[in-house]
């Protein structure tokens, strides 16, 4: 399966058009990573706890997104936009989403 942010693929021809397609995760973050997120806050750096937890979620975002497109028959998503938001009283949440349009490409 293809998945591109573009809205056409180069080389290649759209030969039909199934709609919208989504997938969505939201992913909790649990207090020894916010402890860690803090100490390298104070004394700079990235948090790598953070960066895997982002990577899966965007990961599975898109894997439900595919998997949504494959089931319409469609063997391509263009357009694809990731959302990321914090949701949650406290914010400890975070949710990512991937959206497109899925296609059959010759």
């Amino acid at each position: 399966m293809l998945l591109t942010t573009t809205s056409v693929i180069d080389g290649r021809r759209i030969t039909r058009y199934y709609g919208i397609v989504s997938g969505e995760t939201i992913i909790g973050a649990n207090v020894f990573r916010d402890i860690f997120a803090s100490i390298r806050d104070i004394v700079g750096g990235r948090s790598g706890a953070y960066e895997e937890v982002l990577r899966e979620a965007k990961e599975t975002a898109l894997r439900e997104m595919e998997a949504q497109a494959r089931a319409l028959g469609a063997n391509a998503v263009i357009g694809v936009d990731l959302d990321y938001e914090t949701v949650g009283g406290s914010g400890s949440m975070l949710m990512v989403t991937a959206a497109g349009t899925a296609v059959t490409v010759e």
